[in-house]
């Protein structure tokens, strides 16, 4: 083991109780993560009979966006058992929700030499991708000892990532020197991995490109949007904390009219805490959860369900994208544009910059200051008829002129596994 590494180890060790005590503060929210325990330390349950192929994708978006690439693995290795890791419950829904039982699930260890020998020897993968930035030390050890390529895809590094890897030094070159291949969204994510030491380093997109909207959420959501007449419905997507309290502030201090507003926070956990906000502005309100009909007196819907974006897309007539209105770098814009919707953006757009900007310039999305402008910006779209269906005919538009990043993320793959 490389000194740097040993370091490193030495350091997980001696925060040990820290995850645990993490691990315990974050169940008081959500429970999900108290379960499945064993699993963080490499002890599995799950069986997998034949070889197989692994996909690590963290939480919720991550997970999203693995969806084609799995469906091109499928489709080159039928007989090859897809293992798809998490590290929060968030994650494990959603592949459960998108994939059923057709894959098999867990979660990836923490990153300690026993636990990540453990998992690699129970499941003997023949392949691992990693999605976006995931780069532990011991894992890309571990699978370089082992012989197993291990592929970082869909990655993204931003400039404040990379000032943070470069703090690491040697560490980061000898794990970024360790994968099989990397596969960037963007010139300027292949230039800043290069720069850390990483080698066979590709642009190969953005797979959030490669959207297959559910037939069945498409149908709910505008059967649901045309239950409520001509009023129009303006969705905050995927909201994240300080947001909701600023769209409710400027929410009532707008001309509004007859426009429903959906409120849809980007985590579970914080569904009653955004109920209060809405009640303490004194706004009529319902959960997705308990009503399907919509009364004719309630402002604002409170989406708290999940896996049901394509829903609320759906069932839209203009985005305003969470996370891009506090500095969190923005949600996944890149489906509401697939879906012909028009999308209103905060100034953070870190984690989707390159297609943001590409969004903005192509008219597929506006960008504003803040919420206060967002709210303004969203209620004029509605009343422009024509510029919110060349919006939304932009946004489609743009989405489709930059698919096909699946097919060649498979190409720098090997071959024989």
């Amino acid at each position: 083991m490389s000194a740097p590494r040993l370091l490193y180890t030495l350091a997980l060790w001696l925060i040990l109780p820290v995850l645990l005590l993490r691990l315990l503060w974050r169940a008081r929210r959500q429970p999900a993560y108290l379960e499945h325990v064993a699993e963080r330390f490499g002890f599995y349950r799950q069986r997998i009979e034949g070889p197989c192929l692994w996909i690590h994708a963290v939480s919720v978006g991550e997970t999203r966006a693995a969806e084609p690439l799995i469906r091109a693995l499928r489709a080159r290795h039928p007989g090859y058992r897809i293992l798809l890791t998490h590290m929060t419950p968030t994650g494990r829904e959603t592949g459960a929700a998108l994939f059923g039982d057709t894959v098999t699930q867990c979660y990836l260890p923490y990153d300690y030499p026993g636990a990540v020998a453990r998992f690699f020897g129970h499941f003997q993968p023949r392949l691992g991708l990693l999605m976006e930035t995931e780069l532990w030390p011991n894992l890309v050890a571990c699978a370089v000892a082992r012989g197993l390529p291990l592929c970082l895809v869909n990655a993204r590094l931003s400039e404040r990532s990379a000032r943070g890897y470069q703090r690491t030094g040697l560490l980061a070159r000898d794990v970024l020197r360790g994968l099989y291949a990397v596969a960037a969204q963007t010139e300027a994510d292949a230039q800043r991995l290069r720069a850390l030491g990483a080698q066979h380093v590709t642009v190969a997109g953005n797979l959030k490109f490669e959207v297959e909207v559910p037939a069945e959420e498409l149908a709910r959501g505008a059967a649901w949007r045309a239950s409520l007449g001509a009023r129009p419905v303006i969705l905050a997507a995927s909201t994240r904390e300080g947001e909701e309290a600023q769209l409710l502030e400027a929410w009532t201090a707008a001309p509004r009219g007859e426009v429903l507003l959906v409120i849809v926070p980007r985590h579970p956990q914080r569904f009653d805490e955004v109920a209060a906000l809405i009640d303490r502005r004194g706004l009529r309100q319902q959960r997705r959860s308990q009503a399907l009909q919509i009364g004719a007196d309630t402002e604002v819907l409170l989406g708290d369900s999940l896996g049901e974006m394509y829903f609320y897309y759906a069932a839209c007539d203009v985005a305003l994208l969470g996370g891009s209105f506090q500095p969190h770098g923005a949600q996944n814009l890149i489906e509401p544009c697939a879906l012909g919707r028009a999308v209103v953006l905060g100034p953070s757009t870190y984690n989707f910059a390159e297609a943001a900007a590409a969004a903005v310039a192509a008219g597929a999305a506006l960008q504003v200051p803040d919420l206060a402008r967002g709210v303004e910006t969203a209620l004029r779209l509605l009343d422009e008829p024509q510029r919110l269906a060349a919006c939304g005919a932009a946004g489609r538009a743009f989405a489709m002129a930059h698919q096909g990043a699946a097919q060649r993320i498979l190409g720098l793959l090997p071959e024989n596994i």
